[in-house]
């Protein structure tokens, strides 16, 4: 997908490196991210296009929503992802005008007023980096819990492994890593001033931010160390860092103990203690009373770091572990793609349409009881459709080795076609149409059958025969390069009638003979008449299908259950314009509202 992330800074802070970061991870998985913002310091990948959202006049402001307008047109941006409450509001305006999907993620606590209040300008979804956060929004800024979501600080393990802890020497070295401005600078500026013995510890400062005069004081026992893009080095040589936010989460992943405190708490040493605490506040910087006042005892923490010099300065590898596993960049990206994806299917109304057809004949004496048919002119018009509006009809293993992700990137027109039972006219009829347009298609076969056994033998309503293919004609299917074969049961019963036994024998059984005639593996299944229940999902899973296709069932956005996908039904009567509204993607939308 196309990804703007929009962010109004003035220096390097904890949100450009998320958003860089995560970016960078988004970049390396195939979707093209851009940035926006007043300035962007740390490197990435993409292009980056500056524009001042600190500037808030009202003139100012239309000017950011005229931009972004034409930003997103000309980049063709399909998601935008704001980090900041100025960026957050242009944004707003901007996506509502083009019906472009937004999401922000919230760093820190917001300015408590009455615009804040009514008007919040998060998008479809706020993420919250921690659960005082959460709070916040729902307390103070009345923000309901329905858009809300805690999706915390990526870290990537790669830049940032563990290191052994550094040998004993005469001076152990205390890291403080971050800007020097506004309540984090006044926090640093106490704790040289009451806190840290300057004459037992070595302290050094990594900084982006220019030194004020009330810094100077200490340029004889303190080391002011510039910005750096490896912030890994710097923690490797430190005994302890002193921080909170990111900056905590990046010592703990490399293995350095941590003394955290932010713009709101003090916890010390980070422990398995407190380690629920020191999460919940993003390690210190996030109050949870109403106000957001700072909460630290400096005289506390003075004996805190006396303490500190007859301990063994290194974490628990409980407290490691821990974070390691929760903060792992992988892990958090995987939650906002998803994210991405809930979006843009909500906001555009928008999902791969999957079709689903039965026979096909070219004799009306074919029609059979149930109209589970087209004609072969009725299918090869719609067959023409799709090549006359641009269309490419995919199989689940061509989506899975696209990738769910990507399904929406721009330029993907993607249709999904599928023919239930496996009967002799998808062998006769279809594939040669299949051939003349050069579409693809999924067949999914009931094996222990011959014809179509389950509506011939109904006793209220019974069908005419209607014969299957042999082994050898779905094998051939299969070779043409042109059909996809999935599993479609045994008998075509109605599973959720069975028992759980008779379920997994009629799922994996059909699975086991179908991959023993095509030499591969099957990557989905459908189950008979669009009838299944959690016991049905479950077996099908188990059974090792990536894709199974219901009916009328299922979430709209097909990544939210893959185990239950939703599919359109066609018709005999289904026209050129009929087949149109139902490949354009809202049609499940429109009919599920």
């Amino acid at each position: 997908m196309n990804i703007l992330m929009a962010l109004s800074q003035l220096e390097v802070t904890g949100a450009e490196v998320y958003a860089t970061t995560i970016g960078d991870k988004l970049t390396e998985r195939g979707h093209e991210v851009s940035y926006v913002s007043d300035t962007l310091t740390k490197s990435h990948k993409g292009a980056f296009f500056p524009l001042r959202f600190n500037k808030r006049s009202p003139l100012r402001r239309l000017w950011h929503v005229i931009y972004l307008v034409g930003l997103i047109y000309r980049k063709k941006i399909q998601i935008v992802h704001a980090h900041s409450r100025a960026s957050a509001w242009s944004c707003h305006f901007a996506c509502k005008l083009t019906n472009t999907p937004l999401v922000t993620t919230i760093h820190g606590r917001q300015s408590v007023h009455r615009s804040s209040k009514r008007f919040h300008a998060s998008g479809y979804k706020a993420f919250a980096v921690c659960e005082n956060i959460e709070n916040h929004l729902k307390r103070d800024l009345n923000y309901s819990a329905e858009p809300l979501k805690i999706i915390r600080n990526g870290i990537d393990p790669e830049r940032f492994p563990i290191f052994p802890v550094r040998e004993s020497k005469a001076s152990r070295i205390i890291k403080i890593i971050g800007r020097l401005t506004g309540p984090k600078g006044e926090l640093v500026y106490q704790l040289l001033s009451h806190c840290i013995d300057l004459e037992y510890w070595q302290v050094e400062v990594v900084t982006g931010s220019k030194l004020d005069e009330r810094f100077l004081a200490f340029s004889n026992q303190v080391k002011f160390l510039p910005y750096t893009e490896n912030v890994s080095e710097q923690i490797q040589q430190a005994d302890i860092v002193v921080g909170a936010g990111r900056v905590a989460l990046e010592a703990l992943f490399c293995g350095r103990l941590v003394f955290a405190v932010g713009e709101a708490y003090s916890f010390g040493e980070v422990n398995e203690i407190n380690l629920s605490q020191c999460m919940a506040s993003n390690f210190g910087d996030v109050a949870i009373n109403a106000k957001g006042e700072l909460q630290i005892d400096f005289s506390q923490l003075k004996d805190q770091f006396e303490k500190l010099k007859c301990q063994t300065v290194a974490p628990s590898t409980a407290v490691v572990d821990k974070i390691r596993r929760t903060y792992s960049l992988e892990h958090i990206v995987e939650q906002i793609v998803s994210e991405y994806q809930n979006a843009f299917v909500a906001v555009r109304k928008f999902e791969i349409p999957i079709l689903t057809y039965h026979r096909v004949i070219d004799d009306e004496k074919n029609k059979g009881v149930y109209g589970t048919y087209v004609t072969d002119k009725r299918l090869e018009q719609h067959l023409r459709t799709l090549k006359l509006l641009g269309y490419k009809a995919i199989t689940p293993s061509d989506l899975l080795e696209i990738g769910l992700e990507h399904r929406f990137n721009h330029g993907n027109k993607f249709v999904m076609l599928t023919f239930d039972d496996g009967y002799l006219d998808n062998y006769t009829l279809l594939l040669p149409l299949l051939k003349k347009y050069n579409q693809r298609a999924t067949v999914y076969v009931v094996t222990d059958e011959s014809y179509n056994r389950w509506d011939v033998e109904r006793k209220d309503k019974p069908d005419q025969r209607f014969e299957l293919m042999d082994a050898e004609q779905v094998k051939e299917l299969h070779d043409s390069g042109y059909i996809e074969i999935g599993g479609h049961t045994l008998h075509h019963l109605s599973l959720p009638k069975l028992s759980e036994n008779e379920i997994a024998l009629e799922i994996n059984k059909n699975k086991q003979q179908l991959e023993a005639l095509l030499g591969q593996a099957l990557v989905s299944f459908a189950y008979p008449y669009g009838h299944l229940d959690e016991r049905c999902e479950s077996l099908a899973e188990q059974a090792g299908f990536a894709f199974t296709v219901a009916t009328d069932s299922g979430p709209i956005a097909m990544h939210q259950n893959m185990n239950r996908v939703r599919r359109i039904v066609m018709f005999p009567s289904t026209d050129a314009f009929g087949f149109w509204r139902k490949i354009r993607g809202n049609y499940t939308t429109r009919k599920a509202s």
